[in-house]
């Protein structure tokens, strides 16, 4: 089938000939495509949208054929969840509790440990017995760290589920699962929290299972060189903690752990024998081991140079079977142990990664392999190091050495346990029947679940098959024949109907209508022609509306569309005479002003104004029949933002033709009358039109104005090419012994002072000083003379400090400005135009005002303070020593030499932040 663009056209290439007042029910017809052939479901890949008639690519070929039963339905299977025969459980990673998780697996695997854990009792009376445990009636909530691992252990031995949820045990231990810990410390802390717990139990068994089980015994052995005493500490230990930076080999880490080390220098040892500090010798003697060996590799070290951790990724060698007697104080005993459990960090930094176990079952000594909720057997009864040790797959695999049988190399291993090979390992562990009654209660809730999923399962097929069915039959009978009757439904309806994961919804006809309440022509890709027995069907079940039958035809609309086609045909004609007519020169005095604009965009504005009534389709449909250019979008938009309409654009303020002769053109008079039929509204200027005597007079006064800006600025920066270029500024830190008389202005004033002298012509010249800025509210200067002495002060965002008079910046005698900016006769002066306010840094008291050059005259100004605080209008010269002590305090009223208007001086004493002083308070 054509693209929907080519359909577009075809359905309305009659409009071309025949006139609206023509237009037939066939026309009407023609143009909702009606009689467009269907497409065949082999030649059509997707669905033509530009065509109603096809119905092939809306969803149907989900339903079409057999359809697996998995298909009808978004629900696992939950068998899948459901522990295998002969298989370990899982437990969930609850986010960053994979360290966790691998230790509670290594545990749960320690026989001797698990059993001890059952025999611990509840210590919560409820039921026939407190040993009992708790009721199954009510739901049970762990409290302590032993009931927490009872209940985990008990699932673990005894769940259905192929794994569950540690969170209880987590939350227990305030762990956070959002951070991974250092699971080396965690290992530490809860095995000492766990031995603290079972302390207060009454059976042995229960209360020394951590030390039988973990615990050893070394000695720190220090001999002295001098008298050879030798003392012994002894102490425990739960693991050995043993360095790998350096050693290729678990044995020689042992012996690195047990070496001699020397005490000499600063590190001498103290004998009690010879009561002074003597060279000495220090070591570890291993006096007992447990019968579960924990030997930590310090894989994750401190790094000085960075301040971090960091992991040592080395390989370390290790055997199966490792005999400690060579490394025991008391040799003959046995001390011959075998490889239980590899705890694994796979990741190259200290501070990320994941934990897994390798762990032996000591019931079947078969390895497994747990990794969260996954657990794999070991083939052959063997460990197997893979894909743990591939951090770099392509690379790795070639560095790693290769060991004999029974000798295993690992690079990620930061724990080995090992166990006595003497230990017995037909112990078994029983449940108590309190443990048992609350797995059986997780058991059934397990299988409710199972049944509920099926359950949904089940219905979802069963909707499913039914949907197939009806698909099936309806899809057959969805094409609407020819003579049959017919109704236009909503194609998004349609695929939603065929949309296998969600129920439709009412039919909804609502957005495809027109203002008639019928079908919209231009909706027509948005809808599919279906037989009226289907329709029946659709709304007798699903509901909904309104109802487009073959009477929901719109003639009013295609006749008005037939209408806009034809004035667009037209359009496009005279935009080719118009282009032609514009190549030729007008003849003198015959032409007529048009603005550039609206000449680049008249085609655009004419569309816009014919469709006006149905702007929201105008800019589609004029791009589908390729009427709109790109060009004159941006000219379309402009004049939009600037609400002008066609030839406004050339449009004074007055009213009156503009001046500006590179924004217009002269057409001739033929091209004009065509414009004008489009736009009968436009302004008309003839060529022989005079632009606006008005804004030549305004231009005549700007080019004047720019003159005199120009002028006024050179001037200026003549004047003050220091203050111009900020080179030479005073220093209070040593006014007044050098300069004279200084002066404050705002740094703002400043800063458009010299913009308006960068670029005269660009710039207004400045209207103010703006000293009033720089006051308090009581008329004095906000900064005090230590403050403005400060070097910081320069830079300060609200003061500069000027040398030497001001009197550019007020204009003199000469100035073009100073007649202007003069103040009144007799009336002090004209200031500093409105609201510019000199502040000096002078000591007489005396008044002194000028006017700003180029601005009207300003006010008289009040009096201003010394340095401790200026007030404005008052001239100051440098004072005494004892004279500037008296005045720290600062601004208009904080104590101090203050000086009045009439020029007086005022006899305060000198205050640090003072009250008001009494006399010369100034106006």
């Amino acid at each position: 089938m054509a693209p929907r663009l080519q359909l577009e056209k075809a359905a309305w290439r009659w409009a071309e000939e025949v006139p609206p007042e023509a237009v037939t029910q066939e026309h009407v017809e023609a143009a909702y495509r009606v009689a467009l052939p269907a497409c065949l479901r082999a030649a059509c890949r997707r669905n033509c949208r530009g065509n109603p008639n096809c119905l092939v690519g809306i969803g149907e070929q989900a339903w079409l054929g057999e359809i697996d039963e998995d298909a009808f339905h978004n629900i696992e299977d939950p068998n899948a969840e459901r522990r295998k025969k002969n298989a370990f459980v899982g437990l969930t990673n609850l986010g960053a509790t994979c360290y966790v998780n691998t230790f509670l697996q290594m545990w749960f695997l320690n026989l001797e440990l698990r059993q001890a854990l059952y025999l611990c009792p509840s210590p919560r009376p409820s039921g026939p017995t407190a040993a009992e445990g708790p009721s199954v009636g009510t739901d049970y909530e762990p409290q302590s760290i032993c009931e927490h691992l009872q209940y985990l252990f008990a699932l673990l031995q005894s769940s259905r589920r192929r794994y569950i949820d540690p969170s209880g045990f987590v939350k227990a231990l305030g762990l956070d699962t959002g951070q991974q810990q250092d699971a080396q410390e965690f290992s530490k802390l809860f095995m000492s929290l766990l031995e603290d717990t079972l302390s207060s139990q009454k059976n042995p068994e229960v209360r020394d299972i951590v030390q039988k089980q973990f615990c050893g015994e070394y000695a720190y052995v220090t001999v002295c060189n001098q008298c050879g005493r030798e003392s012994k500490l002894i102490s425990k230990f739960y693991e050995l903690e043993l360095n790998i930076q350096g050693h290729k080999q678990l044995s020689d880490c042992i012996t690195e752990f047990l070496k001699e080390e020397k005490l000499e220098g600063d590190n001498r040892y103290f004998c009690e024998t010879c009561q002074s500090k003597q060279n000495a010798t220090r070591r570890i003697r291993l006096l007992s081991l447990p019968c579960t060996l924990n030997l930590q590799l310090m894989r994750f070290v401190f790094d000085r140079q960075t301040g971090h951790k960091k992991k040592l990724n080395t390989y370390i060698e290790f055997s199966e079977l490792l005999d400690m007697e060579p490394f025991m104080e008391d040799k003959g005993r046995g001390f011959a142990y075998e490889l239980s459990a590899i705890l694994i960090h796979r990741g190259v930094s200290a501070y990320s990664g994941h934990y897994i176990a390798h762990v032996k079952d000591p019931q079947t000594a078969e390895w497994y392999r747990f990794n969260d909720e996954e657990i794999e057997k070991m083939e052959g009864k063997k460990l197997q190091l893979g894909a743990e040790e591939d951090l770099e797959p392509s690379k790795s695999q070639a560095r790693k050495p290769k060991g004999g049988k029974g000798v295993y190399r690992s690079r990620n291993a930061y724990m080995l346990v090992y166990r006595l090979q003497s230990r017995a390992k037909t112990l078994t562990t029983d449940i108590p029947a309190f443990l048992k009654d609350l797995v059986e209660r997780d058991n059934s809730k397990f299988e409710e679940w199972c049944t509920e999923m099926a359950e949904m399962r089940q219905q979802s097929v069963a909707r499913g098959k039914v949907k197939h069915e009806e698909v099936k039959e309806l899809y057959e009978k969805l094409p609407a024949k020819a003579g049959d009757s017919y109704d236009f439904v909503s194609l998004e309806w349609l695929q939603q109907w065929l949309d296998e994961a969600a129920a439709p919804k009412p039919v909804n006809n609502q957005p495809c209508l027109c203002p008639h309440g019928k079908l919209h022509p231009d909706k027509v890709p948005a809808v599919k022609r279906v037989s009226a027995t289907v329709a029946d069907y659709f709304y007798q079940r699903y509901g909904g509306g309104p109802r487009l039958t073959e009477k929901a035809l719109c003639r009013e609309c295609v006749v008005e569309r037939c209408r806009i086609l034809r004035l667009k045909n037209q359009l496009n004609e005279d935009h080719k005479a118009v282009s032609n007519l514009l190549k030729a020169n007008p003849k003198e005095d015959e032409g007529f002003w048009v603005g550039k604009p609206s000449l680049r965009s008249w085609r655009q504005l004419a569309l816009e104004q014919m469709e006006a009534p149905q702007e929201s389709q105008a800019r589609s449909n004029g791009k589908v029949n390729g009427e709109a250019e790109g060009k004159d979008e941006g000219d379309v938009e402009k004049r939009e933002e600037e609400g002008l309409r066609f030839n406004e654009d050339i449009v004074c303020p007055h009213g009156n033709l503009c001046t500006s002769e590179g924004e217009r053109r002269v057409v001739s008079r033929e091209a004009w009358e065509t414009l004008q039929r489009y736009f009968p509204s436009a302004p008309e200027f003839p060529s022989s039109r005079e632009p606006c005597s008005q804004c030549k007079l305004l231009e005549r006064e700007g080019a004047e104005n720019e003159a005199l800006h120009k002028m006024m600025a050179g001037e200026q920066k003549a004047c003050l090419s220091n203050l111009f270029q900020d080179k030479n500024r005073p220093v209070l830190s040593t006014w007044p012994q050098e300069g004279g008389e200084l002066y404050v202005v705002p740094r703002l004033f400043v800063e458009e002072w010299r913009k308006f002298v960068r670029r005269p012509t660009r710039c207004r010249p400045v209207s103010s000083v703006g000293n009033r800025e720089l006051l308090c509210p009581h008329g004095g200067l906000m900064f005090t003379f230590a403050s403005m002495a400060r070097e910081d002060s320069k830079l300060s965002a609200l003061a500069l400090r000027m040398g030497a008079d001001p009197d550019p910046l007020c204009g003199g005698p000469g100035h073009p400005g100073a007649a202007a900016a003069a103040g009144p006769p007799g009336g002090g002066g004209g200031g500093c135009g409105p609201g510019g306010r000199r502040v000096p840094l002078v000591s007489a008291l005396h008044h002194r005002t000028r006017a700003v050059p180029g601005l009207p005259g300003g006010a008289p100004v009040p009096a201003a303070a010394g340095p401790a605080g200026i007030r404005p209008g008052h001239h100051l010269r440098p004072q005494g020593r004892r004279q500037q002590e008296g005045d720290e305090g600062g601004g208009a009223g904080a104590g101090g030499e203050q000086f009045g208007s009439r020029g007086r001086e005022g006899r305060g004493r000198g205050r640090r932040g003072g009250a008001p002083g009494r006399s010369g308070a100034g106006p």
